[in-house]
């Protein structure tokens, strides 16, 4: 299974548009996953159209009419998911990996995933890989446009950085 995993779109507040080789990676993905920050009813529309399959949590600037929650859980073959937007204090990862164990702790493969520092990141605390796509649209203060890829298959997940055009 393809996985998309975005975040911090911030449009339109700092970006106009989703990257075109965003968009065709987020078409193509058999599920995506969002950790916040679409920044507005029309940044998320944009999303929904682009990936129907998607599991989306509320970051600190998306409105609250979209009536996103805080924290999601999918599991995709095999692999559970706990999605969050985050925040920027200094135990990041730690406190991604106690939040992620308190949700699926019965998971056998977890993963932790947020955003809202921009910064990607990948790295593996105690039992849970955290994961931080960036910003898909290079929202300062990223200094470029990412995303992750997962392929995820049998309790297994392969995890790469994409950086967009």
């Amino acid at each position: 299974m393809n996985v998309a995993i975005v975040s911090d779109a911030h449009i339109p507040s700092r970006a106009t548009e989703i990257p075109d080789s965003a968009k065709e990676r987020l078409r193509d993905a058999d599920h995506v996953i969002c950790a916040g920050d679409f920044d507005s009813t029309d940044g998320y529309a944009r999303f929904v159209d682009l990936a129907p399959r998607m599991t989306a949590v509320a970051g600190n600037t998306d409105p609250r009419s979209l009536d996103l929650p805080d924290v999601a859980t999918v599991e995709l073959e095999g692999v559970t998911f706990v999605v969050t937007h985050g925040d920027g204090l200094a135990r990041y990862a730690m406190g991604l990996a106690d939040l992620a164990e308190r949700e699926a702790p019965d998971a056998d493969r977890l993963v932790a995933v947020a955003g809202h520092t921009h910064d990607v990141l990948d790295e593996r605390v105690q039992s849970v890989r955290i994961v931080n796509p960036g910003s898909v649209t290079g929202a300062a203060p990223a200094r470029r446009a990412t995303l992750c890829h997962a392929t995820v298959a049998n309790g297994e997940i392969d995890l790469d950085l994409v950086e967009l055009d």
